[in-house]
């Protein structure tokens, strides 16, 4: 699904000489690096604040914390995503709402929030699925209306631009009170292991967030806040400081693949191509397919027997996952989300794709349909 190994060898130069460095210098926490990289991905994403952390997980969680959320507090989200942004709103016995998605973009969709309003509401996390924004000016005026902080889950789409209501054009990540990102080998701005990040804009909001990710000092041996320890190594702030001078660059080429995929797969009535949200820009963390007439699994048994990798993100929709059935939400609550979880696919789609790999892939796929 994704070539780390052939990114590593464009960068081996300076991602081996940066290594060395850190090794040299014995700063593995906290390093000088740690520092330089805070500041570039802050000027990057336009932002005032970024503090970076132990991986996206960790953010979503201190961001939370840092917004005094308390137990019994209500916090809206999506059903179809990755289980670390249900997990921490519980982990804190905080109480998740779900609301179903798009059709098209599959995510959060606007139209559904005020049914999960309640007096005890005071969050929404968006999710910024597969690289592209949700529908933000929608939750974002909502938000506003009810008083309710926003954190997006921008796990996905680090380096989409969104264009707001007022015309002007912002990254996500950096739109609601907080931004949440992971650095996640396979994500479009990797790490060579764990590691994550918050994005604000708000001054008291970055100091305690700063603080809390350091076991909740703010100088040395004084704790302010009840925080976490939750700190990203030198070594791999150092490799994403090159990497992040190449990230425009990453979603430019896998934007390549996606119009390639686009333009072979939409006279196939059988597949329904990426729908874009027209206000953001779609990165393609993954290039997700519906497949519409039931044939998703015996297409990825296809692909598998020719070599091709092919991955289904999310087979089992959040609200039916055995952990979290005392939410009590049942089988028909999310119609969208569960149709989605039968007929998703997403192909191999990353920065160091060759011609022949993408036409045998295209290839692979249209041989299944007209068989």
């Amino acid at each position: 699904m994704v070539d780390l190994y052939g990114q590593y060898l464009r960068h081996k130069e300076e991602i081996d000489l940066a290594m060395q460095e850190v090794i040299s210098s014995t700063a593995f926490i906290k390093g000088p690096d740690v520092q330089s990289f805070q500041e570039e991905l802050a000027a990057y994403m336009g932002v005032e604040h970024c503090i970076a952390c132990g991986n996206g997980t960790d953010a979503l969680q201190v961001a939370m914390m840092a917004l005094d959320l308390q137990p019994g507090d209500e916090v809206i989200t999506t059903p179809f995503t990755f289980i670390a942004t249900i997990e921490v709103i519980s982990l804190l016995k905080l109480t998740p709402v779900l609301v179903d998605v798009e059709p098209g973009t599959f995510n959060l969709d606007p139209e559904k929030l005020q049914v999960a309003l309640s007096e005890k509401t005071r969050a929404i996390v968006p999710v910024h699925l597969f690289g592209q924004a949700a529908d933000m000016n929608r939750i974002l005026e909502f938000a506003g209306r009810h008083n309710l902080f926003v954190i997006e889950d921008n796990a996905q789409a680090i380096g989409a631009a969104y264009r707001l209501a007022d015309g002007s054009t912002k990254i996500a990540g950096a739109l609601g009170h907080i931004g949440c990102t992971s650095f996640f080998p396979s994500k479009d701005l990797g790490a060579y292991g764990d590691g994550g990040a918050l994005f604000t804009n708000d001054l008291d909001l970055g100091q305690k967030i700063r603080s809390m990710t350091n076991h909740g000092m703010t100088k040395r041996y004084h704790y302010d806040h009840v925080g976490v320890n939750s700190r990203l190594d030198t070594i791999q702030a150092a490799i994403l400081r090159i990497k992040l001078r190449h990230l425009d660059a990453y979603n430019q080429a896998r934007q390549k693949v996606a119009a390639a995929y686009d333009a072979a797969f939409t006279t196939i009535p059988e597949l329904q191509v990426p729908v874009r949200n027209q206000d953001s820009e779609h990165i393609f963390h993954q290039y997700t397919l519906q497949v519409n007439n039931g044939s998703r699994d015996a297409l990825r048994d296809f692909l598998k027997a020719h070599d091709i990798p092919a991955m289904v993100y999310y087979p089992v929709p959040l609200h039916l996952q055995a952990a979290y059935q005392q939410l009590g939400y049942q089988e028909g609550d999310f119609p969208v989300t569960e149709a989605l979880c039968k007929k998703v696919i997403s192909l191999p789609v990353h920065t160091e794709m060759e011609e022949d790999q993408l036409v045998h892939i295209i290839d692979t796929v249209q041989k299944f349909f007209s068989k």
